[in-house]
Parts: C-alpha cells; structure tokens; sequence
C-alpha cells in the first residue's frame, strides 16, 4: 500500500509536531542519531489550540520541509477531546494550505479498523467502534481529502517502550508494576491476544518513509500475537521479578473479541530488508535501557 517516490535520500528537513510525545520523541531519537537535520516542535513552540495556531506553525514551517503529524490528545475517550483532537488537525491543515511542504507523514492508528476474524490488512474495512478509533479515521480523511502534498499514513498497533506515558495495560504498564514489586493484575485471565510494537520500530519505519518519499498507508504491527498473560510472563523473565500474575472478573466484553491479528505483507514489501524487534527480545531491550536510565 505504500508507494516509494524515489531511492533513499535525506529530506532538507524534517519538522516533528508533537515531538513532546511517545511516537514524536521517538522519531527526534532516530533522526538524531541518524544526524538528519530536523525540528521539533511541541506546546511549548505552537500550542495547536491557540486561535491563531496557523499561523504560528506556518511560521516554522520551510517549503522543502518534510512533516511528522505525531500530535494528539490520546487516548480520545469523549466527545470533548474529539472535538480538540480536531481542531488541533485543522490548524496543522491551515498551517500546511499556507506552507505546502514537500512530504507529510501522519500518524494514526489500528484503532479505525472494525474487528476481523482474519489478519488485518491496509485494505481491511475501515469501521472504528471507539472515539479514539473515530478521531483517528477522521483526521486521517480529512488530511487525505485536503492536503495537496504527498501524504504517508502510518497506523500502529499497540506499542511499548520504557518512554510511554499512558501507562498502557500491557508491557508498559506490566513492567512498572514489576519495578515497585506489585502483582501484575489482568484483566479476566488475560487470555486477549493482541500485535505489540516496539517504538524503536515505529520510529524506525517512519524514518525510511521519509527517506523514500513514500505515499499510502502502512500498517506497523509485526504479525504476531501473545495473549496478555503471556506478555506478563515475559515482563517478568526480563525483570528477574518474583511477583503473581493474577486475573479478576471481567465487568464488561473482552476488546476485539480477544483477538487482534495483522497481517504485515504490505510492510515486507515495501521495506524487504526491515525485521521487526519480537516481543521477548523487545521487552527486554525496554528493561536494558530502563535499568541502563536508572529509571
């Protein structure tokens, strides 16, 4: 689903909105270390719900740059932050009408996907049963339907790092638990399985569409599977931790039916040379680099 624009060459620059966050600071990590010329700009640069934040992003912004949209109040859980997730996109748009840079990647999500018994796919059905999913889709058509640039998005699955901020259920929030010595609660018997991906790897994919000017869209997910209780069992291998694992009473319906799959063909096509890190050997590199931090 992704279509390269040319060999891989360095953008002039690249401007990071929302580089104050998960996926955004990832991608400045990646680019620095790459030593690729590039901007940040998070609230404290352009606050994306000011009345006049047009203007003040466009004033950031080159023609020849390349743009990350990693900004976004998530997750989007009422119509309130629906509506400021919207407003904050229609700022970056205006920004972009008066700027037309060369190349935006925007970052969305797996949340706009219905619910399949199948592998998901960039052609599955777009059908999201969540706000966040909805605010998602939205902006992903809005940008589609009004930028005049070649336009990337990108959709991951759930993603981990030591860097999170949401405290996610999953490796994120397993691993913290491990850390201060609590039991790690799931929810039922944890028995949902769901396509974790290291942020390494969202930065790192985000960066060769940048470097190849591809258009379309792009699913980041590995492929594979692990039920929840499986995630904490590997949460604590990697932390040395002697904790329980326990479950408890679902009060509601299990998420996705309790199975969440991707198909990654579209992504080993379009980057034949790329593997993704596995989750056993993810989550202990997250538990390196916490222990490495002292953190």
């Amino acid at each position: 689903m992704l279509r390269h624009a040319h060999a891989e060459r360095e953008p002039a620059r690249v401007v990071v909105i929302g580089a104050k966050g998960f996926v955004g600071g990832a991608v400045c990590r990646k680019f620095r270390a790459a030593e690729v010329e590039h901007r940040g700009l998070g609230r404290g640069e352009v606050d994306l719900q000011a009345p006049e934040a047009a203007e003040a992003l466009a004033a950031h912004l080159r023609p020849e740059d390349a743009i990350v949209v990693a900004a976004a109040r998530a997750p989007c859980k009422n119509t309130a932050m629906l509506s400021e997730n919207m407003a904050m996109l229609k700022a970056i748009v205006d920004a972009l009408g008066r700027v037309p840079v060369s190349h935006v990647v925007h970052v969305s999500s797996d949340a706009v996907y219905a619910d399949e018994p199948v592998p998901l796919t960039e052609n599955s059905p777009k059908a999201p049963g969540t706000l966040h999913g909805a605010m998602h889709l939205a902006r992903d058509i809005a940008l589609s339907s009004e930028l005049k640039v070649p336009l990337a998005i990108v959709r991951p699955s759930a993603i981990y790092g030591a860097a999170d901020p949401h405290d996610s259920y999953g490796p994120n929030r397993f691993r913290r638990l491990a850390a201060q010595g609590k039991d790690i609660v799931l929810f039922g018997e944890g028995e949902e399985r769901r396509d974790h991906v290291l942020i390494d790897d969202v930065a790192e994919l985000i960066f060769r569409i940048l470097l190849r000017g591809s258009t379309g869209a792009l699913n980041i997910a590995t492929g594979a599977v692990h039920s929840f209780r499986s995630v904490a069992e590997m949460v604590l291998a990697a932390a040395a931790r002697d904790v329980a694992i326990t479950g408890t009473p679902r009060s509601g319906p299990m998420p996705h039916s309790g199975y969440r799959p991707f198909d990654p063909a579209a992504c080993r096509a379009a980057f034949p040379d790329f593997s993704y890190i596995s989750l056993p050997d993810g989550i202990r590199r997250v538990q390196r680099d916490t222990e490495g931090a002292g953190g």
